[in-house]
């Protein structure tokens, strides 16, 4: 079900351009991998005794890593260095990254639009910079202008850090920038940066919110939708 909830007051097209750039999200907007990360996690922790269960999966989807591996510790009790366990992580993912990776219904699409009516796009992920050049492989580098990756910045999301590096880079108000994500965490930074958000929901709940669309499927966003969400309230 398509759910949309806008400002009060009156809302115009923004002057000026309007919609200046797409900044996407990955794990589980563009890409299929947050089955990828949660395989990872789990056969992990269930090695080290510590089976986890779906109330877990949702709560570290979107992550960043320090959340999860703060939320992990946390729930199972379990006596390891962060940085240790955020490396076994990594590369139990990394080896899962190996057969390729499946692109989200509609993300192919989308992108060869951008492409075709000249609308910049950024990769801004949480996952750090060698998961991002893996991922490419197989999303596509050819597609953006440039990706920001969660090790890049110094707090990612759910600060709004990535969102307004990205959109300074392009030389553009946040406002005029729609981010499309899939994960309560990166919803949430982007629209403290000021982006309107096309939310997908890929394991995650995430509610109607004013200046937020919710969809079901990357399959439902095209061009003329992307323009207008490119509103100021006057």
């Amino acid at each position: 079900m398509t759910t949309i909830s806008t400002p009060t007051g009156s809302l115009t097209q923004a002057d000026g351009g309007g919609l200046r750039a797409v900044l996407l999200d990955m794990d589980g907007t563009l890409v299929d991998t947050e089955d990828f990360w949660w395989q990872a996690e789990a056969s992990l922790f269930a090695e080290l005794g510590h089976p986890l269960d779906e109330q877990d999966r949702a709560h570290v989807v979107g992550g960043p890593m320090t959340r999860v591996i703060d939320y992990l510790l946390a729930r199972t009790g379990l006596e390891i260095d962060p940085a240790e366990l955020t490396v076994l992580i990594n590369r139990r993912f990394v080896d899962l990254l190996a057969g390729g990776v499946p692109l989200m219904p509609g993300a192919e699409r989308l992108l060869n639009t951008l492409d075709a009516h000249g609308i910049p796009a950024a990769l801004v992920s949480a996952s750090h910079r060698h998961i991002i050049d893996l991922v490419l492989y197989s999303l596509g580098a050819e597609h953006f202008a440039f990706s920001v990756a969660g090790d890049e910045v110094a707090r990612t999301k759910p600060h709004p850090d990535p969102y307004l590096l990205a959109a300074a880079r392009f030389g553009a108000e946040p406002a005029r920038c729609v981010v499309i994500e899939d994960a309560p965490t990166g919803v949430q930074a982007a629209e403290a940066a000021g982006c309107p958000v096309i939310a997908v929901p890929s394991i995650a709940t995430i509610e109607p919110a004013p200046g937020r669309l919710v969809l079901p499927s990357l399959e439902l966003v095209d061009l003329d939708l992307l323009r207008s969400l490119v509103t100021v309230r006057v």
